[in-house]
């Protein structure tokens, strides 16, 4: 580690299409429960996907100030909500001495996009106040940094990342080098996204990427299934209080898991396309940074997108970068239950992780009924598993051949 310094997990908040907050969204998804659902916030009958995983019964006065939330971009109230279950659940109070040891990194794909298409609108279409004065500071994807670090008072070292779906890895990774070479104690880090609008979800099925299964909801997202035909897109974010591990033990923290490794790289090939040599390359960096070998790994948080190409590819590259040991692996996709939360799938499925590692249960991967020869690992089918795990990794792999990957480790002291 640099310097010596080690990092730990003390806070987690998330909001996701399982539920408001980490734990709900945790329980419901170990039950191997779908959040995916028909699409409510527009009305998508005229397009070839209608269907998302979309955040429920979110009431952004519990969590902020009214006057923030109306100057706030959907994603950026998710942020700060999300934040706030975090730092409550680190029970870490922000004084003006540890304000300036904390630090935020908050990264969103397409931030405010929700706002930004509200202020694209005519009087005829339902904008009777025309372009808003807030717009750029509401709609930029560092939105949800800026407003978190004003309204908990976060005076360190401080980001706005966009990486598209590499992004909640990103950030988590970015935030852990701060600590460890010394620049913050503390870092807030996560991803929000609020994309469940019209042009996004019409773009992404132009795209071929979302499935069509809108009969179906719960059984669309099919990770590494044969008869998988893209993702759901879903909304929320996820949060995480990281922490030099002396300073949490000596505030008497709880610790959820060490952070021991990261590593990110591109695969510089093509904008969709993703490439599993590269992908392989970042996982066995992630695994150097750790300091451990591949057969020391026992559970992959995988990207898991369900598109036909995404899963082939993650596939490959783990038979890459673990080799024979790759079948021993036991590997699961959350997003078969939240579906792709983009920027924020990689801070909520590093949650997870954290969770597997704290309570030995492994997330089944659902909707896992006809094999893929192709994809023939261990997913984890349909029904969960309680063994212990000591070290995992999560993976997130976004357009542009962007990649992220975290390892973690069972924390003991």
């Amino acid at each position: 580690m640099r310097n010596g310094r080690r990092v730990v997990i003390t806070g987690t908040g998330a909001l996701t299409p399982l539920g408001i907050g980490a734990q709900e969204s945790w329980s419901r998804l170990c039950e191997g429960e779908s959040g995916i659902g028909p699409i409510t916030r527009f009305d998508a009958s005229g397009l070839s996907t209608r269907i998302a995983g979309e955040v429920k019964h979110f009431d952004a006065s519990k969590y902020m100030d009214r006057k923030v939330a109306r100057r706030s971009d959907l994603f950026a109230q998710y942020a700060i909500a999300a934040t706030r279950m975090a730092l409550d659940d680190a029970r870490l109070e922000m004084t003006e001495e540890v304000s300036h040891r904390t630090g935020v990194i908050l990264g969103s794909a397409v931030g405010g996009i929700g706002t930004l298409c509200y202020n694209m609108r005519t009087e005829n279409e339902g904008n009777s106040e025309g372009v808003s004065k807030m717009l750029a500071s509401m709609y930029i994807p560092s939105a949800g940094a800026n407003d978190i670090s004003v309204v908990f008072g976060i005076k360190g070292p401080s980001r706005g990342l966009s990486t598209a779906c590499a992004t909640g890895g990103h950030c988590i990774g970015d935030a852990v080098r701060f600590i460890q070479y010394g620049d913050a104690d503390i870092m807030v880090a996560g991803a929000s996204e609020a994309q469940i609008v019209p042009v996004f979800i019409d773009s992404i099925g132009r795209l071929r990427a979302s499935s069509t299964r809108n009969d179906e909801p719960e059984r669309a997202c099919r990770p590494f299934e044969r008869d998988r035909d893209g993702f759901a897109s879903g909304e929320g974010a996820g949060v995480l209080v990281l922490e030099e591990s002396e300073h949490a033990l000596a505030r008497g923290a709880h610790i959820y898991a060490e952070i021991t490794g990261f590593a990110s790289n591109i695969d510089a090939y093509h904008a969709t396309k993703p490439e599993p040599g590269s992908q392989a390359r970042c996982i066995s960096l992630a695994l150097r940074d750790a300091q451990i070998a591949p057969k020391d790994v026992e559970y992959v948080n995988a990207h898991g997108t369900a598109t036909i190409l995404g899963d082939l590819s993650e596939t490959r590259a783990l038979k890459i970068a673990f080799g024979h040991y790759a079948t021993q692996l036991m590997i699961s996709s959350n997003k078969s239950m939240i579906g792709h939360m983009w920027s924020a799938s990689g801070a909520v499925e590093a949650i997870f992780t954290a969770l597997t590692l704290q309570t030995g249960v492994i997330p089944p991967t659902i909707n896992y009924e006809t094999p893929d020869p192709e994809c023939d690992l261990d997913y984890v089918p349909n029904v969960k598993r309680t063994m212990p795990v000591n070290i995992a990794i999560s993976e997130s792999f976004g357009f542009g051949g962007m990649n992220a990957v975290l390892v973690l480790q069972r924390w003991t002291d």
